[in-house]
């Protein structure tokens, strides 16, 4: 990893199955319940990962690794953003099955250093929108912040 980069590493517990939190990051439908307003996933090595945000920006990607119900691995970055260009950071997320829980580990990795504390602050918002929605809530429409 370059100097001028570095990476956001997030943990957290989420009472439901890996199957289930797996599928939030592989479906479409699934993935605009927690985070964005239209969602277009194809989940398969080279396939795109791509996320229309309520502000009106697109998260713009592929996926690299998808290991259900383990790991799902995809590029990241946003179009028209020169700091963070489509495909210029990685996001790993692996799942782990405990007994009355799933520990999910969050990476993104590659990010310019002015980009970690807005990136870092949405992962924690959309981490916990994840969690509503895993354990069979409603997190409610993806709202502008």
């Amino acid at each position: 990893m370059a100097e001028d980069t570095r990476q956001i590493e997030l943990e957290r517990r989420i009472k439901a199955t890996p199957e289930t939190i797996f599928s939030y990051f592989t479906d479409s439908e699934r993935y605009t319940a927690w985070m964005g307003v239209d969602a277009t996933l194809d989940a398969r090595p080279g396939g795109i990962y791509k996320v229309h945000t309520p502000q009106g920006y697109v998260v713009l990607g592929e996926f690299i690794e998808v290991d259900p119900p383990r790991r799902v691995v995809f590029s990241w970055g946003w179009e028209g953003h020169a700091s963070v260009p489509p495909g210029s950071s990685r996001v790993e997320i692996t799942l782990q099955p405990n007994a009355d829980h799933t520990t999910l580990k969050l990476i993104h990795s590659g990010l310019p250093m002015e980009e970690m504390a807005i990136h870092t602050s949405g992962w924690e918002r959309y981490l916990g929108r994840l969690i509503v929605t895993a354990e069979g809530g409603e997190a409610g429409p993806d709202e502008p912040q």
